[in-house]
């Protein structure tokens, strides 16, 4: 499969919970692609504790884009690579907040790419003002007790005051 013909992308991630930041890149990698795949993590590969089940997180984005017909929501677990040799979709969009995303995001690239060779990682920085942000963080502030309202939508404020 040529990765420069790709009309779709794959951006996986956790999303526990899906915060701005997440739906900036989304929204930005619709300006690159016909169609993106939020491919949601059954399993994480960082010890962290969920706040959401995987069910419950792919159901909260497919609410959130509810409409946006070039927005499939997806769960997954397994290598990322399988799920984008089941798509055929070779190209994978990852986030970079800063610098110290890098090395990690790179080492994953280069692992992809070494099992199986035909895909592409894209790294996409989403809008400055989400450069710090990130699920864990969110969480735990929100966890505190601390308002979030500014880093997620009002529906994952809702569903996060819910479970909290």
């Amino acid at each position: 499969m040529n990765t420069t013909t790709s009309k779709s992308v794959i951006y996986p991630g956790s999303f526990d919970p899906i915060t701005n930041g997440h739906e900036n890149v989304i929204e930005r990698s619709l300006d690159l692609f016909e169609k993106v795949f939020v491919a949601v993590a059954k399993i994480s590969s960082h010890d962290k504790q969920s706040l959401f089940s995987s069910e419950e997180r792919t159901e909260i984005i497919r609410e959130l884009f509810l409409g946006q017909e070039r927005v499939q929501v997806i769960s997954f677990d397994g290598l990322l690579v399988d799920l984008a040799k089941e798509l055929q979709t070779p190209v994978i969009i990852r986030g970079l907040r800063a610098v110290s995303d890098f090395e990690y995001e790179f080492q994953m690239a280069q692992m992809n790419r070494q099992l199986q060779n035909e895909v592409e990682t894209i790294f996409l920085a989403p809008d400055q003002q989400y450069s710090f942000l990130s699920s864990t963080l969110v969480r735990e502030v929100a966890t505190l007790g601390g308002d979030v309202s500014d880093f997620v939508s009002p529906l994952v404020l809702k569903k996060m005051s819910e479970r909290l």
